[in-house]
């Protein structure tokens, strides 16, 4: 008997008999291998983003499906995406199928053109060419599944995508589909609670093939999911990440529902700035933030030369991430600091224009940016937001004063933000839940007699855990956003 399935896989078919007369496949190969030599830095963006700590939520893009018939009669997809993006969302699931789930390859084009976390192409491939054509497109991530393909096309998908820097999510059902994707090499399995021949769901069906996959994988759960407690239960048997669709689709605040979904605010990252003395360091690294600054302008009180941070850069605990921090600095003088101090990412306190910020990613490929923005106003916010910078810092002053200022300014921040100027134990909590910020940043709060403060450091820092949704960190599994 022909399933839902067998029509959608079918259906998919002829699509791409179809695109293939209106673009070559040598055409599209060339155009996706082309980009992803290109764009180095951006090669499995997708895994890396669902690999930290913590639930991650990959938040569905969907206007119907075969099951729930019209889902979004209203349709606003960037409108959509954005919102999954600033309430924390750490990938985006776009569907491109157009008969069923009503969706359009222009949906993953735009959407992956206007946020900054990696995209998911959802779709039912059936053919390389949906591979090739996934990347020009703009996706991160590709779905096969199990059920619509034997072993060996699922290992040569797999290498296609692989090729081209593009992470794939193996979807199975059963235990003889976990142990086909693992058989094939995945990295990514993506257990589907809903039975894709029958449409019934059973949420039950993820922890149990769980035990199935090779240690080292991730694991996605994909549908059903509705509730913090379906959360908590998926994160206690070690699910990295939650597909979820329809539950947000129909909410009346999407935000605000992937917030009670994750059960309340999402995880912030901390940041702990101005390092300059070997005691700074034992201070940070009994508190284990995410982040450490090291401030490399001479005009700067805790500036240190680069050959003294690369001796504290080394002394930094598994798992924090180092930061330079310059204003204003040359292209040259920035790439001289990190041959001496290879720090993991660069943070621009000056008026660096996004042209600038361009020509040192060119400079140095795969290089992490962070933009700081002094805020006085919503047209300031206005400016952060279109910075071409990986991460922005929202800021009393772009110099770094230490004064708080209307944190109600950022309440409808699109993309991910660190927070800074004049946080500190007693406020850190209250900033955190009014705009919720990717991650808050701190230093001279944190000092006495212009040193570290071990206790201080260990107040801001359990303040800023306490608000955490109670979930555990480890080291070594941050993640910047993607």
């Amino acid at each position: 008997m022909e399933t839902i399935l067998d029509r959608l896989a079918d259906a998919a078919r002829a699509r791409v008999v179809s695109a293939k007369q209106q673009k070559p496949p040598g055409a599209v190969r060339a155009e996706a291998e082309t980009l992803a030599a290109a764009e180095p830095e951006k090669a499995f963006r997708f895994e890396k983003a669902i690999a930290g700590d913590g639930m991650h939520f990959i938040c569905e893009c969907k206007k119907a499906s075969p099951s729930k018939g019209l889902i979004a009669p209203e349709f606003p997809y960037l409108e959509i995406a954005k919102d999954y993006e600033a309430a924390g969302a750490s990938a985006i699931s776009v569907l491109t199928e157009p008969q069923w789930f009503l969706g359009e390859n222009r949906y993953l084009r735009e959407i992956a053109g206007a946020v900054s976390i990696p995209c998911l192409r959802k779709d039912f491939t059936v053919d390389p060419y949906m591979i090739y054509e996934a990347k020009v497109l703009g996706a991160s991530a590709v779905l096969l599944i199990c059920a619509i393909l034997d072993r060996e096309e699922l290992k040569d998908y797999l290498a296609a995508a692989d090729s081209l820097g593009l992470s794939a999510v193996v979807e199975a059902h059963d235990a003889r589909e976990v142990r086909m994707a693992a058989d094939a090499g995945a990295k990514i399995i993506g257990v589907n609670n809903r039975n894709l021949r029958d449409f019934t769901v059973d949420i039950g069906n993820c922890l149990r093939m769980r035990d199935e996959a090779p240690d080292g994988t991730l694991f996605i759960a994909e549908s059903g999911i509705r509730t913090p407690e379906d959360i908590r239960t998926l994160e206690a048997h070690d699910i990295h990440a939650v597909l979820i669709g329809e539950q947000l689709m129909r909410a009346a605040d999407r935000r605000a529902e992937l917030r009670r979904l994750a059960g309340g605010d999402r995880k912030t990252h901390l940041k702990i700035c101005g390092l300059r003395t070997p005691s700074d360091v034992e201070a940070v690294n009994a508190a284990a933030p995410d982040f450490a600054g090291f401030i490399f302008d001479p005009s700067r009180r805790r500036y240190i030369r680069p050959e003294e941070a690369e001796l504290l850069r080394r002394r930094l605990g598994n798992g924090i991430h180092s930061v330079g921090v310059f204003v204003n600095a040359p292209a040259e003088e920035i790439l001289d600091v990190l041959r001496c101090c290879p720090v993991d990412a660069v943070q621009l306190h000056g008026q660096e224009s996004n042209a600038e910020i361009e020509a040192l990613r060119a400079a140095r490929p795969g290089l992490f940016v962070i933009k700081a923005f002094r805020v006085d106003g919503p047209e300031d916010v206005e400016r952060a937001e279109t910075s071409r910078a990986d991460l922005i810092l929202l800021d009393h002053g772009a110099g770094g004063t230490g004064e708080a200022f209307d944190w109600s300014l950022l309440r409808h921040v699109k993309r991910p933000f660190l927070l800074a100027g004049g946080l500190s134990a007693d406020n850190v909590a209250e900033a955190i839940r009014l705009v919720h910020p990717w991650g808050v940043d701190a230093s001279s709060s944190l000092e006495t007699d212009g040193h570290k403060d071990a206790e201080k450091v260990k107040r801001f820092a359990a303040a800023v855990r306490d608000i955490r949704s109670g979930a555990e960190r480890s080291a070594g599994k941050t993640s910047y956003p993607a």
